[in-house]
């Protein structure tokens, strides 16, 4: 009888795709919801066939020397990769995978929840009626931002850009995007959109909500001269990837009232959050949460497994990241 394939998961995920991975594989899971030490990590993944991991772990050169040669894939559980580096695994002759295109209305959802709840102060009334402040209504209490009939600029317009862009003409909003490419017109024309330079952009939305993989041109792509630029009453929605947004002249900016609010999912060191965040009324901040729901993780879940055992078969990869380790094949 053929011997079952070893695969790693770095992470406990949902318990269907787990069912479905056990049936054809041997699987280890790592059970420690803070994620696996570098030095295990290392000492783990030797002698694997696949390896589903997570944002949190670098799969780097070291990474695969210590898996060995035997590892075909890395299917990455998220639509985020800035975690794998693509060059270093064609040169081993690993295939790596992501999980898009499952998880992009569940992560809009969760920017539209950011950004109502930072335009309408929502987690700050929150918090004032939980500490069981004396208060009365009145006409000058809490007061937020309108979000319908307002400018919207969204900056990376791909699936989730688009999906808000969706979103926004619902409240009947302006749509305004920022991307490296325009987008054809059989896109951008159902929406309303209009493409802007950045500098444009961050003068005339009234929210701003970023949507750009990691790269390092898109390090610190918010910073504070960007946010000079925009409104007093601005607000900035982060769900893309944290080191995108400078946290600390992010603070400066939100206390200094450059910029109304933010309502961030991701964080530049994750899972440090910079404490003048935690501090200021208006940061509504989430636990990177974009794509926390069952059905959204487990359908990410299934794509992961999919991807694995397309490689393990010798066939590509639904969502493979690096068709060129192909060509050697």
């Amino acid at each position: 009888m053929p011997q079952r394939p070893n695969v790693l998961v770095t992470r406990p995920i949902m318990d269907e795709p787990t069912r479905v991975l056990k049936e054809r594989c041997e699987v280890t899971i790592h059970e420690n919801d803070f994620g696996i030490p570098r030095d295990e990590l290392l000492t783990m993944v030797k002698g694997t066939d696949a390896v589903i991991t997570m944002l949190t772990e670098e799969v780097d050169s070291e990474f695969l020397d210590a898996a060995g040669p035997q590892l075909k894939i890395v299917a990455n559980h998220a639509v985020g990769f800035d975690n794998v580096d693509l060059a270093a695994c064609t040169a081993a002759g690993v295939m790596a995978s992501n999980t898009p295109d499952v998880l992009t209305e569940t992560t809009a959802d969760t920017a539209w929840a950011l950004l109502m709840a930072a335009a309408r102060r929502l987690g700050e009334g929150e918090r004032f009626l939980r500490a069981k402040r004396q208060w009365i209504w009145g006409p000058l209490m809490m007061l937020g931002q309108d979000v319908h009939h307002k400018a919207i600029g969204i900056v990376g317009f791909g699936r989730i850009g688009q999906a808000i862009g969706r979103r926004a003409r619902g409240f009947g909003m302006k749509v305004i995007y920022h991307d490296s490419v325009e987008l054809p017109k059989d896109v951008t024309e159902p929406l309303g959109a209009e493409r802007r330079d950045l500098d444009d952009l961050l003068t005339e939305a009234d929210f701003i909500s970023i949507h750009v993989n990691l790269t390092p041109q898109t390090r610190h792509l918010f910073g504070a001269e960007q946010f000079r630029r925009m409104k007093p009453t601005a607000i900035l929605v982060n769900t893309s990837r944290g080191p995108v947004v400078d946290e600390a002249a992010l603070v400066e900016a939100l206390r200094a009232g450059e910029i109304f609010a933010a309502g961030l999912d991701v964080f530049e060191n994750e899972p440090e959050v910079h404490p003048g965040l935690l501090e200021l009324e208006n940061a509504v901040v989430i636990p990177h949460l974009g794509s926390a729901t069952v059905d959204t993780r487990n359908a990410m879940g299934m794509l992961a497994v999919e991807n694995v055992f397309a490689a393990l078969e010798g066939k590509p990869p639904p969502t493979l990241l690096n068709p060129e380790v192909l060509e050697g094949a």
